[in-house]
């Protein structure tokens, strides 16, 4: 058991680093591809947006395979649908086809999120689970950091760009086709309940509701000031702190290391004081961070000053522990990606409304109102249960599941 604890959590993290490389990748090959294809700043944010939109639709989609056909099977169905249309984007011949290619390869994003956080919830003890998810979801900064090197070797190429990056991700489905088991405790649960079809329905009904309602909320206000505030980064950084374009994949992989540290820190804090505090502290600490960082107009402190708001930024991975912590293990990828994905799904909107609002108040400014969104997303936070794995169950009524899904691993 504890061997397959540690291949589930390498794995998880190599699958969900290839994850966060081709979305981030698209961030840094913007200024080259508006310039190729002569697009306006609004269609470059569409291109983002059409990826979130893609991964709000994978929380239906990805959370309905993995409940009901297994864990494995739709990490590797993630795996290969992201792959394959971020290669095919190599020969994207014009604007209405890039936008459909990433929209598809949005869903199959999406659903990687949803699959490795229940792996690691079921796999992993509750003592230590904080850490374990943290650390899985840090491979977002490292993917970042990796795609800030791929770029500075590959652009102005972003189409080269795009095919090695996409086919790359058969290494990850290597990993997961030979050396992943299913997830045992998602085994025995469907054993029991060999005749249920699990649907949204069930995360939006009952007892269920409120929770779904309130971590869809959180993500969603929390996810429209990351994806508004990270997408326009690397252009904040060049047209309005005159960074010369080569120091800019510099600047970004600093800031993704500072990203990497704080995701584990804070892992390690969420199993001392309950992951729902740590998210909170971390929702308030970017809050207060992001609009120094965006005032700030001396390029030395910006380099230093990114990897302390990046740290906060942490969230983002303890959303995996915590809101896999707040569904039974019948739902759980459901529920949890429901919440994640169509949070994700929202925040489709941020780069293309922070395009917008660039006209008017520079990307400055737009920076800034991403920071009350984080704010927004803590007073949220405040409304959910303190620590989900310690509640009854709230669709059979029994304590019993959560009990077994906190010890199956010890």
């Amino acid at each position: 058991m504890r061997r397959t604890r540690w291949i589930v959590l390498g794995g998880c993290f190599l699958a969900y680093l290839f994850d966060a490389l081709e979305i981030v990748l698209l961030s840094l090959a913007l200024p080259a591809i508006r310039v190729d294809m002569g697009l306006s700043v609004t269609q470059a944010g569409l291109l983002a947006t059409a990826t979130l939109l893609g991964i709000g639709v994978s929380s239906v989609m990805g959370g309905y395979v993995a409940d009901n056909f297994g864990r494995k099977k739709a990490l590797i169905a993630s795996l290969v649908i992201f792959g394959l249309f971020t290669a095919a984007i190599a020969v994207v011949p014009n604007f209405t086809v890039f936008l459909i290619l990433r929209f598809l390869a949005g869903i199959g994003l999406g659903a990687v999120w949803s699959v490795v956080s229940a792996y690691v919830v079921e796999t992993w003890p509750t003592k230590s689970r904080g850490r374990a998810a943290a650390f899985v979801i840090s491979a977002f900064p490292a993917g970042g950091a990796l795609a800030a090197v791929i770029s500075g070797q590959f652009l102005p190429d972003w189409r080269l760009m795009f095919l090695v990056a996409g086919t790359a991700v058969v290494l990850p489905l290597f990993i997961v086709l030979v050396f992943f088991r299913e997830s045992a405790t998602w085994a025995a649960d469907r054993a029991a309940h060999v005749a249920d079809v699990v649907s949204v329905r069930d995360v939006l009904g009952g007892s269920l509701r409120r929770r779904t309602v309130l971590g869809t909320a959180m993500a969603a206000l929390a996810l429209t000031g990351y994806w508004g505030a990270t997408t326009w980064l690397p252009t904040y950084l060049t047209t309005e702190r005159d960074l010369p374009p080569e120091s800019v994949a510099l600047f970004v992989m600093i800031l993704n290391v500072g990203m990497f540290l704080g995701y584990n820190g804070f892992g390690f804090l969420a199993d001392s004081i309950g992951r729902r505090r740590t998210i909170i502290l971390t929702l308030l600490g970017v809050a207060v961070t992001m609009p120094v960082y965006a005032l700030t107009t001396d390029q030395t402190a910006l380099m230093w000053l990114g990897p302390l708001f990046g740290a906060f930024t942490a969230f983002f991975g303890l959303f995996g522990s915590y809101l896999g912590e707040l569904f039974p293990t019948r739902v759980r990828a459901t529920g949890a990606g429901f919440c994640f994905n169509v949070g994700r799904g929202v925040s489709a909107l941020a780069p293309f409304g922070l395009a917008g609002l660039a006209g008017v108040i520079g990307f400055s400014g737009g920076l800034i109102v991403c920071a009350g969104f984080f704010a927004l997303a803590a007073v949220v936070a405040l409304l959910l249960p303190r620590n989900g794995v310690q509640a009854a169950d709230p669709v059979a009524g029994r304590t019993a599941e959560l009990r077994r899904d906190a010890t199956a691993t010890t």
